[in-house]
């Protein structure tokens, strides 16, 4: 059986991308506000408050965390271009799916943070110099991590939580 955490499987972290590598992740990327609408177009609130799994998060839980993670990257990527070896700061996914914000709060302001996000995110990755994917940044419990090594977390970090809710919804004939 299948673990329904990881419907697309683990993160395999690719350390050293190639340029098409590179250029497939950052439309991935790119794509995933548009995958992520689709996802939950037409779910109703009972819906959108369903766990995708036994005590997981709700598909509502599942989008507000994917803007709150994403703008993190963003801003991680931004502070990694800028600074020397920034050292960023963890955040505490578990306590922020937790807040009443992403417990009840409406889905529409996190769908259009995330194309915000997206959008400026991608323009920014297409913009940057070969060189400037072996940059890295300070992480408290991952060590230096690189461009690339955030590249390859957040193209799967965007399918892995889509393929939460479309699976619910197959699962559901929703």
């Amino acid at each position: 059986m299948n673990d329904p955490r990881y419907p697309l499987g683990q993160l395999v972290r690719k350390t050293e991308l190639t340029p098409d590598s590179r250029s497939a992740a950052i439309a991935t990327i790119a794509a995933l506000p548009f995958q992520l609408a689709d996802a939950v177009r037409g779910l109703d609130q009972q819906q959108l408050g369903t766990s995708y799994r036994d005590g997981g998060w709700t598909l509502r839980q599942v989008v507000h965390h994917l803007a709150d993670s994403h703008v993190n990257a963003y801003v991680r990527t931004k502070l990694l271009l800028t600074e020397d070896e920034p050292a960023v700061k963890v955040w505490h996914e578990e306590s922020w799916a937790e807040l009443d914000d992403a417990r009840r709060g409406a889905i529409g302001g996190s769908l259009l943070l995330v194309t915000s996000i997206h959008e400026r995110w991608t323009h920014c990755l297409r913009a940057c110099k070969v060189e400037d994917f072996a940059r890295t940044l300070m992480h408290p419990d991952n060590g230096a991590m690189t461009l690339d090594d955030l590249l390859s977390i957040y193209e799967w970090h965007g399918r892995h939580h889509v393929a939460h809710i479309t699976t619910l919804r197959a699962q559901r004939g929703w």
